[in-house]
């Protein structure tokens, strides 16, 4: 069994809220940026660390270059969501998340999509992250492959 923060992604569960809909009661597109961002957050601080420490700590930043999101149906008001985050790609000054938001009561494929992140230092210059970081992040994408059966 795989424990919580051996898990090669994370679930983040939300619930859609009347603000982030338009008028039909359906989710405007933008905050599916917004929700990819908790996940990524959330799968920073399963693998043991978050954007803070990463910021304060070790003057590393992860910056968006790319953004993109492939939408399947609409999410509705008051639909409980699961987004699921993981690590689809990593170098020493890249990293690309990877995520799929579901309706949680079934299964639904609302949207995928991915980030990608360059690595910069407070001043916005690329830079390499942190060893600790890239050795996190390749230990995620490599359980990733394992529990796909693609190794």
């Amino acid at each position: 069994m795989i424990s919580e923060n051996q898990k090669p992604f994370s679930e983040s569960r939300l619930r859609v809220r009347y603000a982030e809909t338009d008028q039909m009661g359906v989710v405007y597109h933008a905050n599916y940026f917004v929700w990819f961002e908790v996940g990524r957050v959330d799968l920073l601080r399963q693998l043991g660390f978050n954007y803070k420490d990463m910021e304060s700590q070790d003057g590393c930043r992860i910056a968006v270059a790319d953004a993109r999101c492939r939408y399947k149906s609409p999410a509705l008001y008051d639909d409980q969501i699961l987004v699921r985050t993981h690590i689809r790609r990593v170098r020493s000054s890249m990293v690309q998340f990877g995520y799929k938001v579901l309706r949680e009561t079934d299964s639904q494929l609302l949207a995928e999509g991915e980030t990608t992140h360059i690595v910069t230092d407070a001043d916005l210059k690329v830079t390499n992250m942190p060893e600790k970081y890239v050795q996190a992040f390749r230990a995620a994408v490599e359980r990733s492959r394992v529990l796909q059966g693609k190794e």
